[in-house]
This record gives structure tokens, C-alpha cells and sequence, in this order.
């Protein structure tokens, strides 16, 4: 690997990622390199593609949800090329691993609204508590059931009654009641799971699944 590269790529993305020593933001480029899997030490034009990273989720961070990882893989991916080139890489896991209060409560509203509008509209709440509740449950639940269920959703979250839910009704819902965080279901990883990434990722101990 480049070295000169590699210091060059550290000390620009330690200026916008506070959270990493840049020892850390070392390891994580390291390691981001071992999953996209270049040997030729060059960091431009590569990523992760949407497969890659949900591996990375389900072995790494214990996520299942299929429709959650797929939307965790685009609030990771701000330029919208479907690869996670290694800035948002290291961005997205400064929020996973160590993310203020502030910071996740924006990364969960961002997995939520599905169209891009920056707003959580009904159809949007309905689809996501159908596939959450349609993985939970071995019952069939009726769509009947899940529009009472997006009806209680709205009628707790949605302040100014609009029909949608918009980031300030999110966060002013969240800082009444914080498990309404991941209220759509489970877009963070648990604890647990981020000390035995950082174990693996900044001891750089390559992970053999990949």
C-alpha cells in the first residue's frame, strides 16, 4: 500500500471525522481495502457495492433486516454512486461506533424516509412496520392491523399533523421518549457489536469471511 497515499487520505479525512484518532481512521482504511479486495494500493474509483457492505452489516454487526441494511447502505452512500468509497466508509462507522446522540438520531431519520424527500410519509411508515412485523411474526398480520399501527405512529410522532412525519417531528419525538429512536426498526448496531468490530478493526486483524 501507497504510504504517502495513505498518510495523505488519513490526514484528510481526520479533518472531517473527529470521533477517530488517526491511527484508527489507519486501520479503518486498511481494512476497508481488505473487503473491497485491491492489492495494487490506489484509493481512487473503488468501493464497496451494495452486496459487499450488506455482508459487512449481517457478519460484522449482526443486522437481518433486508430492507434496513439496503437503506442503512444508502444513508452510507451521500454521493449516491451505489459504491461506499472509503471517506464514507470511515463516516458512516465514525457515526455507527461513536456517533453523538445528535449525529445518530439524523443517520436513523435518514434510513427512514425512503423517496428522498425528507419527510416519513405514511406509506413509507406502513411498508416498513409490514416488513418488520412480517419477519417478527409467524402470523400473518393483516394490512388492516399494521394501518392501526401507523395511525398510533403518526398520531404520536407527527406534530404538526400533516399527514408525514419531517425531521423535527422525529427528533422532538426522540428527545421525549429516546427507544423511539430506532421506532421502524433496527438501523444501529448494538453495543456489543461495535466493541468487537473496534477489537478487529483497529488491532487490524483482517477478518478471514472475506
Amino acid at each position: 500500500m501507497d504510504q504517502k497515499a495513505l498518510k495523505k487520505l488519513v490526514e484528510s479525512i481526520s479533518k472531517a471525522v473527529k470521533s477517530f484518532k488517526k491511527s484508527e481512521i489507519e486501520c479503518l482504511i486498511r481494512l476497508f481495502h481488505h473487503l473491497v479486495g485491491r492489492t495494487d494500493g490506489k484509493f481512487d474509483n473503488i468501493g464497496l457495492d451494495r452486496n459487499t457492505f450488506r455482508a459487512i452489516l449481517y457478519s460484522m454487526f449482526g443486522m437481518t433486516d433486508d430492507m434496513l441494511m439496503n437503506r442503512v447502505f444508502f444513508a452510507f452512500d451521500k454521493d449516491n454512486d451505489n459504491h461506499i468509497n472509503v471517506k464514507e466508509w470511515v463516516k458512516g462507522l465514525s457515526v455507527f461506533l461513536r456517533g453523538t446522540f445528535e449525529e445518530k438520531l439524523k443517520f436513523c431519520f435518514e434510513v427512514y424516509y425512503l423517496n428522498g424527500d425528507g419527510y416519513i410519509c405514511r406509506d413509507e411508515i406502513f411498508d416498513i412496520l409490514k416488513n418488520s412485523l412480517h419477519q417478527q411474526s409467524s402470523e400473518e398480520e393483516t394490512d388492516e392491523g399494521i394501518k392501526e399501527l401507523v395511525d398510533i405512529t403518526l398520531k404520536k410522532m407527527d406534530y404538526d399533523n400533516d399527514g408525514k412525519i419531517s425531521f423535527a417531528d422525529f427528533e422532538r419525538a426522540v428527545r421525549e421518549d429516546r427507544l423511539l429512536l430506532e421506532v421502524f426498526g433496527p438501523c444501529l448496531p448494538e453495543a456489543k457489536n461495535c466493541l468487537d468490530f473496534e477489537a478487529l478493526a483497529f488491532r487490524n486483524i483482517l477478518p478471514s469471511c472475506f
